[in-house]
């Protein structure tokens, strides 16, 4: 899925306007201007379309994180390796922290949007690339993730 996909849901899913989703890309350090943010949330096929980088991703999922849960103490033991490449899994694991969603949560979520994993299927998505279990996210089961997301925030 494309960031501008995501970023469109969510915000639709949390019914945020445009200043408040450039106060929360703020909450996570990142500057953006409003005219920017509405370039991201154009369809691609309208004028004016920009593509979301992953850095801006980063920064509102981040910021998402901060302002739904409230800023972590920095821990300086803890180094952050982030991706170089934003992918479904990592957008999957911010949301999941984000709304502090548990196991049986992420399944009733995909359960609303008519979708529904295994545990095993839903747990190798959280593991480290490189184990043996890890499994790639797709765009559908993001899609329908998003989705299942914006029934149980909305109703």
């Amino acid at each position: 899925m494309i960031n501008n996909d995501v970023l469109r849901s969510i915000r639709y899913a949390l019914d945020l306007g445009d200043v408040k989703v450039v106060e929360i890309i703020k909450l996570a350090g990142r500057d953006i201007a409003q005219s920017d943010l509405a370039s991201f949330l154009k369809k691609e096929d309208e004028e004016g379309f920009v593509e979301c980088d992953d850095g801006v991703m980063v920064s509102f999922l981040d910021g998402l994180i901060i302002h739904k849960r409230g800023k972590m103490e920095s821990r300086p033991d803890l180094d952050k390796n982030p991706e170089s490449r934003l992918t479904n899994n990592t957008i999957l694991k911010k949301l999941r922290v984000a709304f502090e969603l548990k196991e049986e949560d992420m399944h009733k979520v995909l359960e609303l949007a008519g979708f529904s994993v295994s545990k095993p299927e839903l747990s190798a998505l959280f593991r480290m690339k490189g184990h043996k279990n890890y499994r790639t996210c797709g765009d559908q089961l993001l899609r329908n993730f998003l989705k299942g997301l914006t029934i149980r925030q909305r109703g």
